[in-house]
C-alpha cells in the first residue's frame, strides 16, 4: 500500500431478528454494507474480518455470507463464538475488521439495530 494509507482496526455490531439463515444473512449484509460505505473501503483495502456471534446464533456462519460479496475472495474471514456473559445482548453479531484507510480518514464503527445499545456513541 502507499504512504497515504494506514492499517486500521474497525469494529461493529448488529443483531439478527431470529436464528435463521435469512435473518443472520440480512443482518450481516447490512453490517458489512455499513462498514464498507462509512469507511470508503474499495478494492483490496480490506485485509480481514473476524465475526463473533452469541451462542444463540448457529444457523449459518457470518463469514459464509460475507464471502459471497463481490471482490471479497482475497479477504481473510473467520467466525468464532462470543464469550458468554450473563445479560449479554441476544442474537448479536460483532465484527473486527482490518483495513487500509486514508491517513486523514476518521474510522467509522457501525453499531446497528439493537447493538446500538452496546455503543450509543457510535450508533446511527
Amino acid at each position: 500500500m502507499n504512504a497515504d494509507l494506514q492499517l486500521r482496526a474497525l469494529r461493529g455490531a448488529t443483531t439478527a431478528e431470529a436464528n435463521t439463515s435469512e435473518a443472520i444473512g440480512s443482518a450481516v449484509a447490512e453490517l458489512v454494507d455499513a462498514l464498507v460505505a462509512r469507511n470508503g473501503l474499495e478494492g483490496d483495502r480490506l485485509v480481514s474480518v473476524t465475526f463473533s456471534v452469541t451462542a444463540d446464533l448457529d444457523a449459518v456462519f457470518p463469514a459464509a455470507i460475507a464471502r459471497r460479496r463481490n471482490g471479497w475472495d482475497q479477504v481473510a474471514l473467520l467466525d468464532c463464538q462470543q464469550m458468554a456473559v450473563a445479560g449479554d445482548l441476544p442474537r448479536c453479531i460483532r465484527l473486527l475488521a482490518h483495513a487500509w484507510l486514508e491517513v486523514d480518514r476518521e474510522p467509522s464503527h457501525p453499531y446497528l439495530r439493537e447493538a446500538s445499545r452496546l455503543r450509543p456513541d457510535r450508533a446511527s
